[in-house]
């Protein structure tokens, strides 16, 4: 059983690292286009402000951290690190680590920040093993650029260390 949900858990932390991700390059790039314009590849809303990017995470880090005893355990951690793409072109990092909160069934309690040029913010959710096909997490703070970014990412897994990232910021 321990077998099964480690694999669960590596499937599902990647999911979650690539929806973090995700929402720190859409306001790096916002600059790109005015709010209320198109840009290639974002969707404005101008009647509520919301913006849409496409991104691609893909990790060149990752670490499973067994603390206590041998086995999956409370407190245990996935560290994860990527890059963000956008375009075929590298725009931002993405770092995330996931701790187990509980064991039968699986959850896991993943932050994450989002670093692009012109600020960070912060993502948040909490995941239940096993994994779904795609996972929304919550952009929960920010700094410069994104400082009063709303929103969520929606992750979904593209293969073992790629992730289509879809951000949605309110502002």
């Amino acid at each position: 059983m321990s077998g099964t949900f480690k694999i669960n858990k590596m499937r599902f932390l990647s999911v979650a690292a690539g929806i973090t991700a995700a929402i720190a390059a859409v306001f790096a790039i916002a600059p790109l286009a005015p709010a209320n314009a198109s840009a290639s590849g974002s969707a404005p809303d101008t009647q509520q402000r919301t913006r849409v990017i496409q991104l691609v995470g893909k990790q060149t880090q990752i670490e499973d951290i067994d603390l206590g005893k041998e086995g999956v355990g409370l407190g245990d951690q996935r560290v994860v690190a990527e890059d963000l793409y956008r375009d075929g072109k590298k725009v931002g990092d993405h770092s995330v680590i996931c701790t187990t909160v509980h064991v039968n069934p699986g959850q896991l309690q993943c932050v994450g920040t989002f670093a692009l040029p012109g600020g960070q913010f912060t993502s948040q959710a909490l995941l239940h093993l096993p994994a779904p096909s795609s996972v929304d997490v919550a952009i929960t703070g920010g700094t410069g650029d994104y400082r009063n970014t709303q929103g969520y990412i929606r992750t979904t897994p593209a293969g073992e260390t790629e992730r289509q990232l879809t951000v949605h910021i309110k502002r």
